[in-house]
C-alpha cells in the first residue's frame, strides 16, 4: 500500500490547519519530553483555542464568561499567582482582541468610542499607564498595567459586539448564573460536612474562590441580576422558577459565607434600589461625597485619627462569627484593625506623593515606610503581600490625587447615567436589566470601601461589563427611541 503525500501546492486551507495541528501536537509531545516541562502539552490546546477564536471568537467569548466563577488561583512564584483558564483566556483576547478590534473598529460605532463614559474610562486607563512611565519600579506597574489593558479589551470593547442585544444579555445571565450556582452548591454541600462552622469558611472555597470574602463578593454582585432576570419570562415559565431556585441558592452561600460586607453590600443595593427609582442618584452621590469629607476633616484635625489605634495585645483572630462581629465594634478584630493601619499608611503616602503616585500595583513595595507602629497588628508584617483594602485610597497612593479624581469621576459618571438610561428604557425587562447592572455596580463600589478585588476576574471583571452594558443599552435606547423609529412605529 502507498501513501500519497500532497504536493506543497496542492494543499487547501483545511488541510493547511489539519497538518499545523499535527506540527504541534509533536512538537508539544516531543518538547515536554526532552525538557520535563510539561505545561508544553497544552500548546495544542492553545492552539485549537487560537483557531476557533479566528473562525468564531464570539464562542470563546462566551467561554470566558462561563469560566470567571469557575477560575483557579495557581500560584506561579512567591509574589505572582494567575487565574486559570480566565487569565490566559483574557491574554488571548489582548492579542486576538485587538486584532479584531481594528479589523471591526467601523463597527464599534462613533457613538460607542465617544460615549461620555468610554471617555471618561479611557482617562482613566490613560493615567494609570502614565503613572506607570514615570514609576520608580516602572517593570511592577507596567505588568500591572497590561493587566488592566486585558481586562479593558476583554470586558469593556468586545462587549460592545457581543453583548449588544437583548437576546445576549439573556445569555450573559444563565453562561454565568449556571457555573456560579454549581460553584456554590459544591461550597455549600462541602461546608455542611463541616457543620457550617466559621472556622471553615475559608477552606470549603476551594478551588473556585480564594477565601470566604472573595466566594461571597461574588455571589452578592451577581444577585440582582438572579433576582431582576425573571422580567424575561412570564409567570409560570420553568425558567422563571429556576431563577427563583437560582436565588435561593446564592442566598444560602452568602449566609453561610460569614462576610460581613456581603451582607451589608445586600441592604445598601435595597436601599439604592429605591434612589434609582426615585431619581435620587445625584443626592446620593452628593451627600455620600459630604459625609466622607466630613469624617475625613474629622479624623485629621488635631491628629483625632490616634484615637482609634488598637491595643496590640487585645487585638486577635476570632473563631467564632459571634465573636467577630461583637470585637468589630470594640476595635479588636485584627482584619478590621490591620485594615485601618493599612489605611493610615496609604494617606500618609499619599501626601508625600500627591500627583502621581508611588506607581500602579506598587502599594506594598512603599507603605510600610509610612506606617505608625501605634496601628500595627500581629500580621502588619503582611507575609501575603496583600493590599490596602480600600480600592479608593489605593487610587490615591498609586495614582496620586488626580488618579483617585478620575476614578471618582467615572463611578460618578456611571451612577448618573446609569440611573438616565434606567429611566428612559421603555421595556420593563430591560428596566429591570438595567437595575441590576446599577445595582451589581454599587455592591462593587461597596465592597472596595474595604477590600481591593477589582484586581481579581471574579469582581474586576464585572466591574468593566456592567460600564460596557451600559453603554450598549443606552445606544440601543437611543436607536429606538429616535424619531425615525418612532414614526416607523
Amino acid at each position: 500500500m502507498t501513501i500519497s503525500i500532497p504536493k506543497f501546492d496542492q494543499i487547501n486551507p483545511q488541510q493547511w490547519i489539519v497538518w499545523a495541528f499535527a506540527g504541534v501536537v509533536l512538537l508539544s509531545v516531543f518538547g515536554a519530553l526532552a525538557t520535563d516541562q510539561y505545561a508544553l502539552f497544552g500548546l495544542p490546546v492553545v492552539f485549537l483555542l487560537l483557531f476557533v477564536s479566528v473562525v468564531d471568537i464570539k464562542k470563546i467569548y462566551w467561554l470566558l464568561l462561563f469560566c470567571i466563577p469557575l477560575s483557579v488561583e495557581v500560584p506561579i512564584s512567591s509574589s505572582l499567582a494567575t487565574d486559570l483558564p480566565t487569565e490566559p483566556l483574557m491574554v488571548l483576547f489582548l492579542i486576538v482582541g485587538l486584532i479584531f478590534l481594528i479589523t471591526h473598529v467601523h463597527k464599534l460605532g462613533k457613538g460607542f468610542l465617544l460615549h461620555p463614559l468610554t471617555l471618561i474610562l479611557l482617562l482613566h486607563i490613560g493615567w494609570t499607564f502614565a503613572c506607570t512611565i514615570v514609576s520608580d519600579l516602572f517593570v511592577v506597574s507596567l505588568k500591572y498595567s497590561l493587566a488592566k489593558l486585558w481586562y479593558l479589551v476583554s470586558f469593556f470593547f468586545l462587549a460592545r459586539f457581543f453583548l449588544k442585544a437583548e437576546k445576549d444579555w439573556k445569555t450573559f445571565l444563565w453562561i454565568i448564573l449556571i457555573p456560579l450556582s454549581l460553584a456554590t452548591l459544591i461550597t455549600v454541600v462541602r461546608h455542611s460536612f463541616f457543620g457550617f462552622s466559621f472556622d471553615k469558611a475559608n477552606s470549603v472555597t476551594w478551588p473556585f474562590f480564594r477565601n470566604h470574602v472573595t466566594y461571597a463578593a461574588t455571589l452578592v454582585l451577581f444577585l440582582p441580576f438572579a433576582v431582576l432576570g425573571r422580567q424575561w419570562y412570564p409567570k409560570g415559565h420553568i425558567l422563571r422558577k429556576v431563577l427563583w431556585l437560582l436565588v435561593g441558592v446564592l442566598l444560602v452561600g452568602i449566609f453561610f459565607s460569614y462576610t460581613r460586607a456581603a451582607y451589608i453590600s445586600i441592604f445598601i443595593a435595597v436601599g439604592a434600589y429605591f434612589v434609582i427609582r426615585f431619581k435620587l442618584t445625584r443626592l446620593a452621590v452628593i451627600l455620600s461625597i459630604g459625609v466622607a469629607s466630613v469624617m475625613g476633616l474629622k479624623m485629621v484635625q488635631d491628629n483625632a485619627y490616634m484615637h482609634y489605634a488598637p491595643e496590640f495585645k487585645k487585638t486577635v483572630t476570632h473563631y467564632e462569627f459571634d465573636n467577630l462581629v461583637a470585637a468589630t465594634a470594640k476595635g479588636e478584630d485584627i482584619s478590621t484593625m490591620e485594615r485601618v493601619y493599612r489605611w493610615v499608611a496609604g494617606v500618609f503616602v499619599i501626601k508625600a506623593h500627591p500627583w502621581m503616585g508611588v506607581g500602579p500595583g506598587n502599594f506594598y513595595n512603599f507603605y510600610q515606610r509610612y506606617s505608625l507602629n501605634a496601628f500595627s497588628t500581629y500580621v502588619s508584617d503582611n507575609p501575603d503581600r496583600s493590599g490596602i483594602h480600600n480600592y479608593y485610597l489605593l487610587m490615591g497612593v498609586e495614582q496620586g490625587i488626580p488618579g483617585m479624581i478620575f476614578f471618582l469621576i467615572l463611578i460618578v459618571g456611571v451612577l448618573d447615567y446609569g440611573e438616565r438610561i434606567y429611566h428612559q428604557s421603555s421595556s420593563r425587562a430591560v428596566k429591570n436589566f438595567v437595575m441590576a447592572i446599577l445595582l451589581c455596580f454599587i455592591i462593587i463600589l461597596a465592597l472596595l470601601l474595604i477590600n481591593d478585588m477589582i484586581e481579581t476576574d471574579k469582581v474586576g471583571s464585572f466591574f468593566f461589563l456592567c460600564i460596557a452594558l451600559l453603554v450598549n443599552i443606552d445606544l440601543h435606547n437611543r436607536k429606538v427611541l429616535s424619531p425615525k423609529n418612532q414614526m416607523e412605529g
